[in-house]
């Protein structure tokens, strides 16, 4: 199995966490530019969510 495997098959299991990792990074990347790009940056987090695991976990 290779690395990209193991990663996709880590990701499936815990779509939760994956999801509110996601969210954080988010957040932080929002803060960091001054609330500049935030609708920018939550649809790129929300994409991102969709294409993790088994969908998106948050509401």
């Amino acid at each position: 199995m290779s690395f990209l495997d193991k990663a996709k098959d880590f990701i499936d299991k815990h779509d939760e966490q994956v999801d509110q990792a996601l969210e954080k990074v988010g957040d932080e990347v929002d803060k960091r530019t001054g609330n500049k790009y935030s609708d920018h940056i939550d649809k790129g987090v929300n994409e991102a969510q969709k294409r993790t695991g088994d969908g998106d976990t948050q509401p």
